[in-house]
């Protein structure tokens, strides 16, 4: 196994956490809930966010140098998603776990 720093493991508790707040948000809240939480703008770029955040954490325990890439484009993914999340409303959860989760990622990327 590959030494991996306290950021790494950080980010990819982080990754992970949103992956799971993502894809719990989008099965138990948004679908119930109807409306603009299942806007396919919206509930597409959810699904997308779970699926980088889950990437970019299975990149991370690869210990392959291209989570560079994949956490640069979940930190984008993140910050929309978190956006989206903002102007639906009634979703804080998701908009502060996938802010965190972008600021993890940008430290990752950089």
């Amino acid at each position: 196994m590959h030494q991996m720093s306290p950021d790494m493991q950080s980010c990819i508790d982080e990754c992970l956490r949103c992956y799971q707040t993502c894809l719990s948000m989008a099965s138990n809240h948004c679908l119930p809930a109807g409306g603009k939480h299942v806007e396919p703008e919206h509930f597409r770029l959810m699904l997308a966010c779970a699926e980088i955040c889950r990437t970019s954490a299975h990149f991370m325990l690869l210990g392959t140098a291209h989570h560079k890439h994949t956490c640069a484009e979940c930190a984008d993914v993140c910050e929309d998603c978190a956006r989206s999340c903002e102007q639906v409303g009634d979703m804080q959860a998701c908009v502060e776990q996938c802010r965190r989760c972008a600021e993890s990622c940008r430290k990752m990327a950089a």
